[in-house]
């Protein structure tokens, strides 16, 4: 249940509504922007009579919130969320890029390009510590160790850090390293692990699992939104079809869906949406086309050697290349990159 205030409710009015709120058993959160602020009322209660709110001081309107999602609903929430983490924002008019290898390798490796991603004017280093393989022969990461390195590599050259967690011992270990906690694929429906999340004040960009539809993947966020933890973008990184020529197919028009739908921040990965570097930057000038707030996109200067996914990483030329390209469609569109 949704419900708006008036534009010159007090403090004391607010505090009263709430109180009503909960003592009818939902569970309030507060959403201030810059034209009105609303109350959001979390809680299965199908009967309840909205008039009994709506008649109090301060109030404008309440309405049922229909989607299963509330708080990722954009009914709960009109205005774009905006991520701020130091002085980059996500979800604003800027258009923040992720770069970087899929895998930690070495110090050797993550220094060289944390060089590049900086110099290219991106402003997150991207790479994994903790790996979810496929296989259990292939390559685990390089865990704690691999974490202080990619942290060292970044604050050498003034980045953020995203990486991904994979199970909820690793939140502890991974938090004090990263800027941003990634949600891979594999654990969108992690519930266990969104919950923990949820409970922490780092953003968390949760990645869409293989075959979900974009409500399976609203839910998903609610999980981390319902427990307390407010800065959540999505990661649209292609679903699994029947075509077998991309690695994934790249549902490029989720990116409006979702905007029209929720208020979250959205991230666009081309590079595990097709998984060949050939289809990664016309899909990467695609998506900053549909409206992504964020690109993440892998490069390694040495990609026949990497020790996962190097068919899709771009060489680092290539990414410099692809970054001119993509300020031109972003100045199109209004933005700036």
């Amino acid at each position: 249940m949704v419900v708006i205030l008036k534009n010159n409710v007090t403090e004391a009015q607010i505090e009263d509504i709430k109180k009503h709120l909960e003592d009818y058993g939902f569970q309030v959160h507060e959403s201030r922007g810059e034209a009105k602020t609303i109350l959001g009322a979390i809680g299965v209660n199908p009967g309840f009579d909205i008039r009994k709110i709506k008649i109090l001081d301060g109030v404008t309107d309440v309405y049922r919130v229909t989607a299963p999602y509330k708080m990722a609903s954009r009914n709960f929430k009109e205005e774009n969320t905006i991520i701020k983490i130091g002085d980059v924002e996500i979800g604003s008019n800027e258009i923040i890029l992720m770069a970087g290898p899929c895998s930690v390798e070495s110090e050797d490796q993550i220094f060289r390009l944390a060089k590049v991603v900086a110099e290219s004017g991106s402003k997150v280093l991207r790479g994994g510590a903790f790996k979810p393989r496929t296989s259990p022969y292939s390559f685990q990461g390089m865990g704690l160790e691999g974490l202080k390195i990619m942290r060292a590599a970044a604050d050498e050259y003034g980045l953020l850090m995203v990486t991904e967690v994979m199970q909820i011992s690793q939140i502890e270990i991974i938090a004090p390293y990263t800027h941003i906690f990634q949600v891979g694929a594999r654990n969108m429906q992690n519930f266990g692990l969104l919950k923990e999340l949820g409970d922490t004040s780092i953003p968390v960009m949760l990645k869409r699992g293989l075959a979900a539809t974009i409500e399976d993947w609203l839910m998903s966020a609610e999980y981390i939104l319902a427990n307390g933890n407010s800065e959540v973008m999505l990661c649209e990184r292609g679903i699994r079809t029947f075509e077998t020529y991309t690695r994934n197919t790249f549902d490029l028009s989720a990116i409006p869906v979702v905007h029209e739908r929720s208020h979250l921040p959205v991230v666009a990965d081309p590079s595990h949406a097709t998984g060949y570097r050939k289809q990664v930057a016309p899909m990467a000038r695609a998506a900053v086309a549909a409206g992504a707030d964020s690109l993440m996109i892998e490069i390694h200067d040495k990609p026949e050697e990497a020790l996962s996914d190097g068919p899709q990483a771009l060489l680092p030329v290539d990414y410099i290349s692809l970054v001119q390209e993509l300020k031109v469609i972003a100045k199109a569109i209004g933005r700036t990159l």
